[in-house]
C-alpha cells in the first residue's frame, strides 16, 4: 500500500503549517509523506513553534521555512490551507480543506499551544478520513 501524501500550506511556512507537518509525521508513521510550505515563506522556523513541538516530542528546529517550489510535485491526496485565502495558490490535490486557524505567531505561550493542540486534532481527523479512502 502506498503513503498518504499530504501537503500543509500557509504564509510563511513558520508556524502552523510546520505544525501540522510534524504531527502528520507522528501520527501518521510511515504510512505519511508529509509536507509543509509557505507561499512568501519567512525562511525561518518561528521559536515559539519550536518549543511548542518540543512539548509534544518534536524537533521543530531541523525543518526550514520552503516554499511551494521546493516540494516534491503532486500528485497529493490531501491539500491543506490554514486559513491564508487568496495568499496561498492553489495545489492538485484529492481533497482540499481550509482550516482558517489564527497565526499564532504574535499569541502568547498558552494561546499559541491551544493553536498547536487544535492542529493535532484537526491532524488526527485528516489521517483517519483519509485512511478510510485509501486506494
Amino acid at each position: 500500500m502506498r503513503s498518504l501524501r499530504i501537503l500543509f500550506v500557509c504564509v510563511e511556512n513558520s508556524n502552523r503549517s510546520q505544525m501540522a507537518e510534524a504531527f502528520a509525521r507522528m501520527h501518521g508513521g510511515d504510512t505519511v509523506e508529509a509536507w509543509s510550505a509557505g507561499s512568501r515563506p519567512s525562511r525561518l522556523i518561528n521559536p515559539k513553534a519550536i518549543a511548542a513541538m518540543r512539548e509534544c516530542g518534536y524537533d521543530l528546529a531541523s525543518h526550514a521555512s520552503k516554499s511551494l517550489d521546493e516540494i516534491p510535485p503532486g500528485p497529493f491526496d490531501a491539500v491543506v490551507t490554514m486559513g491564508c485565502g487568496d495568499a496561498c495558490p492553489h495545489v492538485p490535490a484529492k481533497a482540499r480543506e481550509d482550516w482558517a486557524l489564527p497565526d499564532p505567531r504574535d499569541l502568547a505561550p498558552d494561546a499559541f499551544r491551544a493553536v498547536r493542540d487544535e492542529i493535532e486534532r484537526r491532524v488526527r481527523g485528516l489521517l483517519a478520513r483519509l485512511a478510510q479512502v485509501r486506494p
